[in-house]
């Protein structure tokens, strides 16, 4: 399995929480980057949050503006593993979240990642 694989999106009333989750194989976990994107109908997939890490310097988060404070990221190694905890959520975080892996360069731009799951859909009524 090289391909991420997410889960935890669903249906939620405005304010409320979800957790996604993605598990990707080893060899593209080591790639020292892992991170969140959305998309909706129509449009292209935004950035929403990354980790990024190495040995000298550790791990690296970023968040797009619109997301921070709400949302966290995070990692477990030993699971190869990615986590999105998003809280007051808005109708606006409405859209399907993919999990990305991989890649080089600028990490807000969805053409810089290698390896994409199939992608969870997120519903915030209002």
């Amino acid at each position: 399995q090289v391909q991420p694989v997410e889960s935890g999106g669903g249906l939620v009333q405005a304010g409320g929480s979800l957790r996604l989750s993605c598990a990707a194989s080893k060899s593209t976990f080591s790639a020292y980057r892992m991170g969140w994107f959305r998309q909706v109908p129509g449009k292209g997939r935004d950035f929403v949050a990354a980790i990024l890490w190495n040995s000298w310097r550790g791990d690296r988060i970023y968040y797009t503006d619109s997301v921070k404070g709400r949302f966290t990221i995070s990692r477990g190694v030993a699971e190869n593993t990615l986590t999105l905890q998003m809280k007051s959520l808005e109708p606006e975080d409405t859209a399907v979240y993919y999990c990305a892996t991989g890649g080089s360069g600028d990490f807000t731009i969805a053409t810089s990642w290698d390896y994409w799951g199939q992608g969870t859909q997120v519903t915030v009524s209002s």
